[in-house]
């Protein structure tokens, strides 16, 4: 035998000690992963959804906003600038002559056209309003306790900042779009909350329990689904009396909105707990005297709380899109509060839609939220899985 044969032949023995699990060690990465919890995978894969994270990102921001719109706003809610009733929007210009001035508009003249009697506002390309940030502005109470005048962005001392226009009396759109997000965000959380509660609460009953309870909610849904949402939510609402103050008519509203809303999160949790009431963890739960409260709240629920989250999402901008609805029917919240659906009010008319079409621009923020809102909630249903690839 060659010395080349002798070599293929030879036998390789390992002096290192046999380990049996060596080929099932993980890496920290892999170590890391199959040691996270539930939370911790769903929001990786979260992370994962761009789109969805990026809403996440959006909403978030819009939510922050919510506690200093007063800051943010250049001028205050109420604030009338009677020297421009209907102004255009103002473009907010960078460079003047080639040369960089900084964040500034510029001013305009005014005439009214004696034929049509329509206000018109030409900009003055010699007047050159300089923005302040960080600045003394209108005054207003903040969070109803502390009153001051400072805020983000002012505009020049005699100067005018529309960065959307300006409505029949003159306030200005962009601060009371800010204002109005205020109302119409917050109004879709407390109504979810109340439609989680409901929802929670007769869905799990129905689910768990079974039998006649089960039946007699099914029938309960049954028949508020049956009703139209639309003439429903308009009827409640005019039943609202009118001497009713507008922190009555808000909590009024958000009420209707879950009292109709939690139908089909309780038909989620009833058909959920239907399945998981009969495994074994949940036996042995009931077997060792625990309560049903406790075997819902602590055994079952947690094991489709990512779907509930997502379906809480996903049921948001219905409340948002009711709350617009009703107040653009004069059904709703009134002035003098400030939503997106009041200020849509105003554009009911569409000949001064025609003329003055920056009224319309409410809508934008309300396609916004919705779109956002619809987007996190795929990804958060997507992500409630996370081991599904």
């Amino acid at each position: 035998m060659s010395s080349d044969e002798e070599k293929r032949n030879a036998h390789f023995v390992d002096k290192a000690p046999f380990n049996p699990y060596e080929r099932d060690a993980l890496t920290p990465e892999q170590e890391k992963y199959y040691l996270a919890s539930q939370w911790r995978l769903t929001w990786w894969r979260l992370k994962r959804h761009r789109l969805a994270y990026v809403s996440l990102i959006i909403l978030a921001v819009m939510y922050a906003s919510v506690f200093i719109v007063e800051f943010i706003a250049p001028y205050a809610q109420e604030t009338r600038n009677s020297n421009f009733i209907h102004h255009p929007p103002q473009s907010i210009h960078l460079f003047h002559d080639g040369e960089f001035v900084g964040p500034f508009t510029y001013g305009t003249d005014f005439s009214v056209d004696m034929e049509t009697l329509k206000p018109n506002y030409v900009p003055n390309m010699d007047r050159v309003d300089r923005l302040r940030f960080f600045c003394s502005g209108d005054d207003y109470e903040f969070w109803g306790l502390i009153e001051t005048d400072f805020h983000f962005v002012c505009p020049a001392q005699d100067g005018t900042l529309f960065a959307f226009g300006t409505d029949r009396l003159g306030r200005d759109m962009f601060s009371r779009i800010i204002y109005g997000a205020r109302v119409s965000l917050t109004i879709g959380l407390v109504g979810i909350t109340v439609s989680f509660f409901l929802g929670i609460v007769i869905g799990g009953a129905a689910g768990y329990y079974g039998g006649w309870v089960d039946a007699t909610a099914q029938r309960v849904i049954e028949v508020i689904r049956s009703l139209p949402e639309i003439p429903l939510w308009m009827a409640l609402s005019a039943a609202l009396p009118v001497t009713w103050s507008p922190i009555l008519i808000y909590f009024g509203i958000t009420i209707i909105l879950g009292l109709i809303d939690w139908t089909g999160l309780a038909r989620a949790v009833r058909s959920k707990l239907l399945a998981l009431r009969e495994e074994d963890y949940a036996l042995a739960a009931r077997l060792m005297g625990a309560k049903p409260k406790r075997i819902v709240a602590r055994h079952l629920l947690p094991n489709f709380a990512s779907h509930l989250i997502a379906s809480v999402t996903l049921s948001i901008p219905n409340m948002i899109l009711g709350e617009t609805a009703l107040s653009f029917l004069g059904l709703g919240l009134r002035a003098p509060v400030t939503s997106w659906g009041v200020l849509l009010n105003d554009a009911q008319n569409i000949n001064a839609v025609a003329v003055y079409p920056w009224l319309m621009l409410p809508v934008v923020p309300v396609v916004i939220v919705v779109l956002a809102f619809n987007f996190l909630g795929d990804g958060l249903r997507d992500a409630a899985d996370p081991y599904k690839n």
